[in-house]
């Protein structure tokens, strides 16, 4: 008991991969085969990206102790603001760019209200929800923009063997292998979950926790814009109704992932996890023919669950070290010659 304690305290996710394991078990029998098939595959793996990279940065910033509920809007603003770009003659790459340029300053204004004015993150980035929203309507004048010829082929083109994967996919893998070396090789990444963690013990040690916070704002922000690009040009329409609810299936993907909500816990890998077994549920409910209606108590009956179990493992793991640490030494005798 105290080794799976142990393991589990050590990687979180790994609860998320026994759950992952037994639904694709379960919808692969209820769909007769379908679930597993290349072409079921396709669709699924072709959707993660977009959730997958907003989960990564809600983690990262959960992991840092704050909360951004922004990012569905966010996920709207950045597209909208590269179509209208490349409506009035901005090139692809520039527009892209200057995209991004607007979720780091959305990212910076969460973050900088957030810390000079002590306030929760949560109502914050709730504001911004609803202003960046509103900006995304605005700019588009009520209707979607059309978008020009682009390079879409470098986000769209299915590749790899039976074409099963997209190019999202690989530059969402990309993110996540550089997210996770991130959080695991480097100082940064370390100073993210001390601020998480115990942010006056990380102050004191010299960590700058302020900046850090901003710099996971900013992060959190970026990626939530480029996942929206993603979604654009697969769809090929900037809507700017895209990502309403994507946050509150973030935060949800985050906890189902392992991630602490009091912070300096949780990994990236743990984001991908519970992102995929978001899609999964909402891919193998429509191939058991079961009432699509049931999806979103799915994901919040998942959410309740790991919140209430991973409470419970960690008090669990505090009483057996307390018992540990109180036991008495074994008694010697000695041996008088």
């Amino acid at each position: 008991m105290r080794r799976l304690l142990k393991i589990y305290l050590e990687k979180p996710e790994l609860a998320g991969v026994v759950l992952l394991v037994a639904l694709i078990v379960v919808f692969q029998v209820r769909s007769d085969g379908i679930f597993l098939s290349a072409e079921n595959l396709r669709g699924v793996l072709g959707l993660l990206p977009e959730m997958g990279l907003v989960a990564i940065g809600v983690t990262i910033l959960m992991i840092c102790g704050e909360f951004d509920l922004s990012v569905g809007s966010v996920f709207a603003l950045m597209p909208m603001s590269v179509a209208i770009m490349l409506n009035d003659g901005v090139s692809f790459p520039s527009a892209v760019l200057l995209g991004l340029l607007i979720c780091a300053v959305v990212g910076f204004v969460n973050g900088y209200v957030t810390i000079r004015f002590a306030i929760p993150s949560f109502i914050a980035t709730l504001g911004m929800l609803f202003m960046a929203r509103s900006l995304t309507v605005v700019i588009s004048g009520g209707f979607p923009p059309l978008l020009p010829d682009l390079p879409s082929w470098m986000f769209t083109q299915y590749v790899g063997p039976g074409g099963i994967i997209r190019m999202s996919f690989i530059w969402f893998l990309g993110i996540a292998l550089l997210a996770g070396a991130m959080l695991s090789l480097t100082n940064f990444g370390n100073w993210i979950k001390s601020t998480g963690g115990f942010i006056e013990a990380a102050a004191s040690m010299g960590v700058p926790v302020n900046r850090v916070k901003i710099i996971c704002f900013m992060l959190c922000s970026m990626l939530a814009g480029f996942a929206g690009l993603i979604q654009v040009l697969r769809l090929n329409s900037p809507l700017p109704s895209i990502g309403v609810g994507m946050e509150l299936q973030a935060v949800a993907a985050a906890v189902i992932g392992g991630t602490a909500l009091t912070g300096g816990v949780g990994t990236v890998l743990g984001a991908i996890i519970g992102a995929l077994l978001i899609r999964i549920i909402d891919n193998g409910l429509v191939l058991t023919q079961v009432n699509a209606n049931w999806f979103q108590f799915a994901i919040g009956f998942l959410t309740v669950f790991a919140v209430v179990a991973n409470s419970w493992l960690r008090r669990t793991a505090r009483r057996i070290k307390v018992q540990v640490d109180h036991e008495p030494a074994p008694h010697r005798v000695s041996r008088s010659a």
